[in-house]
Order: C-alpha cells, then sequence, then structure tokens
C-alpha cells in the first residue's frame, strides 16, 4: 500500500512546524546558534549512534515484511489470553468518544507522535554532552529491536479486529487515509508491545531525566506522549495490556541505554567494524599481490 506524497509532505511539514516552534521555546536560540560553528564535529560525535539506530531501522523494516509468516510459524497467538484479561476496557474508553476528541487524538497519534521522536533528537544534539543524544538513539534502537522480537514471538489482534461490533477504528474512519501510513509501519496482528506506548514513554523518561537540562520539554512531552499513550487505546488500536507492557519496555529501554553508553558500546562496535574493515582491506590486497 503506497502512501500519498501529499500526507508525507503534510506529515514533514507538521513535524518541522511543531519542532521549530517547540524549539524556540525549549532550546532558545543561543544553544541553536552553536550549530552554526560546531556543526562538524556535531555530526561527527552524532554520526555513530545514529548509525546504529538506522541500522535497526533497516533490518526492522526488512523483517517486517516477512515478520507475520514467520510469527505464523513460531508465534503464540494470545488475543484470547488479553481479551479474558481485561474484558471490555477499550469499549468503555470509546464510550466517552466526541468529535473533537475523535479529531485531538487522531492528529496525536500521527502527528504528535512524530514530532514527540523527533524534537528530542535536536534538543540532545545541541548540547555540550552528547551523553543524552547517544541514550536517546540507542534507547530508540533497544525499543524496535525489542519490540520487533515480541511481535515475532506474540500474535495478538487489536480491539477494532477483536471486537468489531464493539469498537470501532476511529481514526480510519474519520481519516481514512491515514491507514495508507499506519499499514506501512505496522500489521493487524502486531499490537503486543505497544510502541506507540513504549517510545513515548522513553521520550517522557528522558525528558523528566534532563529536567534540568530542559525544564519545559518536561511538561511538553509529557502532555503530548500521555496524549498519545491514551489515543492507542481510544482509537482502538491497543489493548490497555499492550499499554502497560509498552510502558514497561519504554522505561527499561531507558535504563539498559544509560548502560550501553556508560560502557561505549557504540564506540566500541564502530571500533571493531573499522578494524574489521582494515583487516579485509588488507586481506584482499595481499591476494592481488600475490597473483
Amino acid at each position: 500500500m503506497t502512501v500519498p506524497i501529499g500526507l508525507l509532505v503534510m506529515v514533514v511539514a507538521v513535524t518541522v512546524g511543531l519542532v521549530s516552534v517547540t524549539a524556540a521555546i525549549v532550546i532558545g536560540w543561543q544553544r541553536l546558534a552553536r550549530l552554526q560553528t560546531e556543526y562538524r564535529s556535531t555530526a561527527r560525535a552524532a554520526i555513530p549512534s545514529l548509525a546504529v539506530l538506522a541500522g535497526v531501522l533497516a533490518i526492522n523494516s526488512v523483517v517486517r515484511d516477512i515478520g507475520v509468516e514467520i510469527s505464523w510459524l513460531i508465534g503464540w497467538n494470545i488475543t484470547d489470553q488479553i481479551y479474558a484479561l481485561e474484558r471490555n476496557l477499550v469499549p468503555v474508553i470509546q464510550s466517552l468518544s466526541h468529535p473533537w476528541l475523535t479529531i485531538y487524538f487522531s492528529k496525536i497519534y500521527i502527528y504528535g507522535y512524530v514530532f514527540l521522536l523527533v524534537f528530542p533528537l535536536v534538543a540532545y544534539l545541541v548540547l555540550d554532552d552528547m551523553e543524552w543524544f547517544r541514550t536517546t538513539t540507542m534507547a530508540y534502537a533497544l525499543n524496535y529491536a525489542i519490540g520487533l522480537g515480541m511481535y515475532l514471538i506474540f500474535i495478538a489482534y487489536g480491539p477494532r479486529n477483536m471486537l468489531p461490533d464493539l469498537t470501532e477504528g476511529l481514526l480510519y474512519t474519520n481519516w481514512p487515509t491515514s491507514q495508507f501510513l499506519v499499514s506501512e509501519v505496522n500489521a493487524n496482528t502486531n499490537v503486543f508491545p505497544s510502541l506507540h506506548t513504549s517510545l513515548s514513554v522513553t521520550v517522557i523518561a528522558l525528558a523528566y531525566r534532563t529536567r534540568h537540562e530542559y525544564p519545559r520539554w518536561l511538561p511538553i512531552a509529557t502532555l503530548v506522549g500521555g496524549s498519545v499513550v491514551i489515543s492507542t487505546m481510544y482509537l482502538a488500536i491497543h489493548w490497555g495490556t499492550d499499554v502497560v507492557a509498552g510502558a514497561v519496555l519504554g522505561v527499561g529501554c531507558v535504563w539498559l541505554a544509560q548502560r550501553l553508553v556508560d560502557i561505549a558500546i557504540v564506540e566500541t562496535l564502530v571500533d571493531t567494524a573499522i578494524t574489521a574493515l582494515q583487516a579485509l582491506r588488507r586481506g584482499l590486497s595481499r591476494l592481488r599481490n600475490g597473483r
């Protein structure tokens, strides 16, 4: 299913606008101006962490295309167990629906979520110490890597698929084109845990840890992130169980990311890769010279 160009342009435009306004409020132009003179050193410091995140996302994209088939071969369908645990929690939440709430949570689920993930990368990139930027990219990578593994192990349909008579897919009925975008990153059987929740909780946890550097970011991250979490159930995309599991995953990824950054795992991986490439180059050179 191809995503309409117009929708992609809109997502990018809204994200850039939200990040720009929030940067002026939270970061300040003085910190942003530092990039004009230090952009080269900042870019060099950021590349290894971004490379790890990009690699995880690339693997995620490849595996996602065949992940559903693999999951049905090795996975465990827990949809009935989830429903038995929480019954009609999501239908009860949807009973409070209102047209204005539906618009709000639909936009938050798409635009708010993308903004929530992008802004910390900008904010932590301009700090003098790159520790929080490295921690953020590592936490994102861990969320996607662990989440992918859990999607392969656990098969679970969301409330809108499991309870079509009791719930309504409000996101798609009120914003049909959003389905093109969501279907590119999600499958109907990939709801446990909720990555929207885990990554939102990750951002909130990091905002709390950096509240002294960016005191204004914590309330914004909490409002937007909390709204994203609620939207997953309000729109009948996720169960409450998915949300709880996602929250635990998000907190766990922040904790683990900090431990990995402390032992300089990214730098170690980069050094190992460089050493391996140099050894490969020397080996190829010897082969050519031996002919």
